[in-house]
């Protein structure tokens, strides 16, 4: 009888970690879509707040004016440029898809680098894009070398 409950209570541990370990792989591999729907919703806010009144709200832009943000290099292109963007506003005049915009975008340098990271997530991921998260350490890193 002794060795049946030190079987019963081997196999009950024996279950009791491989669920564990099962709900802890579950729980990683979920995170970081987790993280980036929180990064784009946060991103939605600053977005609405600071940038749609010049790039409206589907990311079409004014023409001639403030440019798209639908598809176009500077979203989807290099991280560097769009957060230097940010950072530091934009004053030259732009041609894009054939489309030449001359508006002076102000620098957004004021915002934390969490909710740059977020916006440029929000952007990038919307109006039909699809593009890999701004991270905050992009922005910590650009930031200091302004």
């Amino acid at each position: 009888m002794t060795i049946l409950r030190v079987f019963a209570l081997t196999a009950f541990c024996i279950a009791a970690i491989s669920s564990y370990a099962q709900h802890k792989t579950t729980k990683t591999a979920v995170k970081p879509k987790a993280t980036l729907s929180a990064s784009i919703a946060a991103g939605q806010k600053v977005y609405s707040q600071y940038c749609i009144s010049c790039h409206q709200a589907d990311g079409g832009g004014v023409q001639h004016m403030n440019p798209p943000l639908i598809k176009t290099t500077y979203v989807l292109g290099d991280k560097g440029r769009i957060i230097k963007i940010v950072l530091n506003g934009f004053s030259e005049d732009v041609d894009i898809n054939g489309e030449s915009y001359s508006n002076t975008m102000p620098s957004f340098d004021n915002l934390k680098d969490q909710e740059i990271a977020d916006v440029l997530t929000y952007v990038r991921n919307s109006f039909t894009n699809k593009a890999s998260a701004v991270k905050v350490s992009e922005v910590t890193a650009l930031r200091k070398k302004k």
